[in-house]
């Protein structure tokens, strides 16, 4: 199928995927999944052919479908992709549509007994599959990662913690610098949360007994609630906020559970797989309202520290939306640091 009225010369297919990994998974949420793979123009007319690989992943409360939403005056995400892949002498890629969407808005792509096991699910379960169906070059110097937001997050801690599986990142105002990104925000859902008497849970109770987002607040509560469970769950799933609610003094215990998934600070200890990548690119706008800048200035940085010099890296006129056309450019920088022997 050519998938929910787009215009392409490649194709886009929907797998109903089943994750045994994400069955019973603490939410509630489905283990059955959504998968959209996407093969460039000129798969099928050269069977013996087999191409490198990116994942897709997408930025917190975003849901797979939404990379086929159509606005106006720009096209959707795989229709400005295949454009770039119509040109057969510019190596192209197959893309995979991941669905890591979980009842709290995200999973961070991370594992978690407050969600579940995302990490896994993509790299252990849905790597596979596609490695297994599709015509791929399967080895990590041939699969990359791109994402936005948390999506860029995903995109640059998994290679981290699993070079045997990528071998290039995409990051689009990725999370880091977490003392810039999430901070200012403990403030703002202690003042939110007083008409709560300072419980998440009732404001979360709340929020499913009525129309999302009607009320002002809800998208910062939502962050602070789904990130806590990411990344600060306690071992029955139940979230621990990394500030106290009443005053928003930092816990520091639960505070450095955040701080250990901060992408900047993770560098260090994976400096070897980092320096083992083909690829890495990273962008963000310099008025950034989470100040995304900042941490992608911090992780190049960090990257340069650590040996790793060979970055595209830019900064532009913009703040934290409106970037989607930056997605095809990443895209393309992959597919052709990934295309090589």
């Amino acid at each position: 199928m050519n998938g929910l009225a787009l215009a392409l010369k490649g194709r886009v297919s929907e797998v109903a995927f089943h994750s045994r990994l994400l069955e019973g998974n603490p939410l509630g949420d489905p283990a059955d999944r959504p998968l959209y793979i996407y093969v460039p123009p000129g798969y099928d007319d050269q069977p013996t052919r087999r191409y490198p690989v990116v994942y897709v992943i997408q930025g917190y409360t975003g849901q797979v479908k939404g990379w086929f939403n159509r606005v106006p005056y720009k096209p959707p995400f795989l229709e400005a992709v295949d454009a770039v892949f119509a040109d057969r002498d510019i190596p192209s890629c197959i893309l995979v549509l991941v669905d890591a969407f979980t009842r709290y808005g995200g999973s961070q792509f991370v594992d978690s007994p407050g969600t579940g096991r995302y990490h896994s699910y993509l790299c252990d379960e849905v790597v596979p599959y596609v490695d297994e169906h599709y015509r791929t070059l399967d080895d990590p110097a041939h699969r990359g990662i791109a994402g936005k937001s948390s999506g860029g997050f995903g995109a640059m801690i998994t290679p981290m913690l699993r070079p045997d599986l990528f071998g290039g990142l995409a990051s689009h105002a990725g999370d880091g610098l977490y003392e810039q990104n999430y901070l200012p925000a403990f403030g703002k859902a202690v003042r939110l949360l007083r008409d709560y008497d300072a419980d998440i849970h009732r404001w979360w109770d709340d929020f499913c007994t009525r129309p999302a987002f009607s009320k002002e607040g809800d998208e910062s509560l939502l962050m602070v609630l789904g990130i806590s469970a990411c990344f600060s769950a306690e071992e029955d799933g139940t979230p621990v906020l990394p500030f106290d609610p009443r005053s928003g003094t930092v816990r520091e215990a639960v505070w450095q559970r955040w701080l250990a998934w901060d992408p900047i600070r993770m560098v260090p200890d994976h400096a070897d797989a980092l320096r083992g990548l083909r690829g890495i690119w990273l962008d963000a706008g310099t008025h950034d309202e989470f100040y995304l800048d900042l941490a992608a200035l911090a992780f190049r940085d960090a990257l340069h520290d650590a040996g790793v010099t060979d970055v595209a890296f830019e900064l532009f006129d913009a703040g934290h939306m409106g970037i989607d056309y930056r997605y095809p450019l990443a895209i393309r920088y992959l597919a052709e640091r990934l295309s090589g022997s």
